[in-house]
């Protein structure tokens, strides 16, 4: 008799095994740590940098759950491959939308690093489809506003993904 109460999967509820095998996350990680990869040595371990959540690409200032997630994700890769990442949310000079997260619009990038040391920020945009949703991550220098390093990749559409971006 097995301790561990598993509905069957036809219940419509995810068991451990099937959370623990969702590739959301990995598919996030991958893509930070293509970013530092891409970035090579103009990134400094000794300075922090910034990451804004992703904003909807037809509505640059609105995001979602979806975009609050992937840029949490990528973060905390960031933060285990031994870069510091300022927290944004205990911050007062960024614009931060309730219900959206911290947004970094371009003419507030320069500002906003500036007054915190930042060597770089992480901006991205997302764009749903019907079968996709396609993200955008770059890695920009704010000083000058180049872009050290981009990554592009597709999540599929799934109920999850679905229910983060509010689409039931």
């Amino acid at each position: 008799m097995s301790l561990v109460n598993t509905p069957p999967a036809s219940s419509g509820v995810m068991s451990w095994k099937e959370a623990e095998s969702n590739e959301f996350i990995p598919m996030n990680q991958k893509a930070a740590s293509a970013l530092i990869t891409a970035a090579g040595a103009s990134l400094d371990k000794s300075r922090p940098l910034i990451v804004a959540t992703l904003a909807n690409i037809n509505a640059l200032e609105e995001s979602s759950p979806f975009g609050r997630i992937v840029a949490e994700q990528v973060s905390g890769q960031f933060t285990r491959s031994g870069y510091p990442m300022l927290e944004m949310k205990f911050r007062d000079k960024v614009f931060i939308k309730q219900n959206v997260g911290e947004l970094l619009l371009t003419r507030e990038i320069k500002e906003v690093a500036q007054n915190h040391s930042a060597q770089a920020v992480i901006v991205g945009t997302y764009a749903e489809s019907e079968k996709l949703v396609f993200v955008n991550l770059k890695l920009i220098r704010p000083g000058d506003n180049i872009v050290l390093s981009t990554y592009d990749y597709a999540v599929p559409m799934d109920r999850t993904v679905k229910s983060l971006l509010g689409r039931r």
